[in-house]
């Protein structure tokens, strides 16, 4: 909190925020439910057997279609933000809603790739739209005396729409099935339309003589401006290692967990500690959903995140993003290496206290290395990695795990060194009904199968790509770290 913060108590804080500025943060809530209760789910869904109501798409058709989509979601923002300050807030976000609800139902309708493809970026589409929008309006509507504290229950909201999201779907679809999923986003987006209808105003905005062609064109003028700085380039270049070790988090843990990971101890531990939530996060076969697993980590910031900043509260933003980093790989590698449930979640653990003491820090570098009057100018260039690491996704979470650690590809290799063949998976063919089969010629139940692959072909070890990353992420801050030192001291 500020100082100007202090001179207001909790309560006079909170009474000081405008209409504006709680309708975003509500709209903001209920766009990340529909956003985290979908993508939390979706590599289970597109990869999921048939005779489930998934899809049973490979591992790469799944990489491409959620690496190639949100890749283009956090380009946009760069004409949808310039798009929004033209026509105007409230026709913005009704053109987001109208989008994403549109994007969200029919995704759930459609079975083929490319139908996938287009209505999930039908989705990215309205998500651009939206992005921008919300934070303009909480910009607008806070002062210096509430701003820091405004922001903060902003992504407070952010973090209970990203933890219940996925709550709601995992139960869910558990019992409903996956359609109800993207029902349940689709509700959530027109509780957004009724808001933005019937109870938000414009909030005053500066109005330019610009076309919109031009209004454009100036935005891409300034981001390229923002990027002549070789010292903003080349931290954002060097960071797009942090983003795609963090994107395996929610890219590729699930399936992982999915094909190789008996949850059920997870579930024997909360019932011993707190047995109402344990029968809450069950699933039919009474285990978690790998979604739920993965959820953990929103949950973990949610309790932690007031603590670790107040830790890190003087570190230099280098050193906390080094040490962030760090503490990520740890955390990474461990959910990927064992196949013990236990350590999956102690895994996440670690890898959200990374998080936590890394992301922040990165904008706050950002913000400090911003000339004096440029600094939503260059601010503005912190989704650039995230795109870009989104788009390189594609590569570990589609190619290399369908080469090292993909169950499917696993089973067929032991089968081929032992004469033996299974038909090609179809709907006709699911893949559950492959596992069944592929268990019984090898003579095993399918939990002695997958405790013999594991040991034989090691899919684990995909963790030292994922750390490796994040290391080469590491070396870079530090070279960088000691080039601009060097540079500063020179003059």
């Amino acid at each position: 909190m500020s100082n100007e913060n202090k001179e207001l108590g909790f309560g006079a804080l909170l009474k000081s925020f405008t209409k504006p500025f709680w309708l975003a943060s509500v709209m903001e809530l209920f766009e990340r439910w529909a956003w985290y209760g979908l993508f939390a789910v979706l590599a289970i869904y597109l990869t999921g057997s048939t005779d489930e109501g998934a899809l049973g798409f490979s591992h790469v058709e799944r990489g491409e279609i959620m690496s190639y989509v949100t890749a283009i979601l956090y380009f946009l923002p760069i004409i949808t933000g310039a798009i929004s300050d033209k026509i105007g807030y409230k026709l913005s976000l009704i053109i987001a809603y109208l989008l994403l609800g549109t994007g969200y139902y029919f995704m759930g309708q459609v079975t083929s790739y490319s139908a996938v493809f287009l209505m999930f970026l039908v989705v990215a589409l309205g998500a651009a739209m939206f992005k921008p929008v919300a934070s303009a309006i909480v910009t607008k509507s806070t002062n210096k005396t509430n701003s820091s504290f405004g922001f903060g229950v902003f992504y407070m909201m952010v973090n209970i729409g990203g933890f219940f999201g996925p709550l709601f779907s995992a139960k869910l679809r558990d019992t409903y099935g996956w359609k109800i999923v993207f029902i349940m986003a689709t509700i959530s987006i027109t509780i957004n339309l009724i808001i933005v209808l019937f109870f938000f105003k414009e909030p005053n905005r500066e109005k330019t003589e610009e076309s919109l062609g031009e209004t454009i064109s100036r935005s891409f003028k300034n981001i390229l401006e923002a990027l002549s700085d070789m010292k903003l380039t080349m931290l954002l270049v060097i960071m797009v290692g942090f983003w795609l070790m963090f994107n395996q988090l929610f890219y590729t843990l699930p399936v992982f967990i999915e094909e190789w990971i008996n949850t059920t101890p997870i579930y024997d531990l909360f019932h011993k500690i707190l047995p109402p939530i344990a029968e809450f996060l069950k699933n039919k076969e009474g285990a978690i959903n790998p979604e739920m697993v993965v959820n953990l980590d929103a949950f973990f910031i949610i309790i932690f995140q007031m603590l670790i900043s107040m830790i890190i509260l003087k570190w230099k933003p280098i050193t906390a993003m080094m040490s962030g980093i760090l503490i990520a790989i740890v955390g990474i590698a461990l959910s990927f290496y064992t196949n013990n449930a236990l350590y999956t979640v102690l895994g996440i653990l670690i890898f959200a206290i990374g998080e936590m003491t890394s992301n922040p820090k990165f904008s706050d570098y950002i913000a400090k290395i911003s000339p004096k009057g440029k600094e939503a100018l260059y601010m503005g260039t912190y989704f650039l990695p995230v795109a870009v690491a989104n788009l390189l996704t594609k590569w570990i979470t589609g190619d290399l795990y369908e080469k090292y650690s993909d169950k499917v590809a696993i089973i067929r290799k032991e089968l081929t060194e032992k004469g033996l063949e299974l038909p090609e998976i179809t709907k006709a063919y699911p893949k559950n009904e492959f596992y069944a089969d592929a268990a019984k010629k090898l003579n095993m139940t399918q939990d002695q199968m997958t405790s013999y692959l594991w040991d034989t072909y090691h899919p684990g070890n995909i963790w030292y790509i994922i750390a490796g990353i994040g290391v080469l992420t590491i070396v870079g801050l530090m070279v960088y770290n000691a080039v601009v030192a060097k540079n500063a001291k020179a003059k």
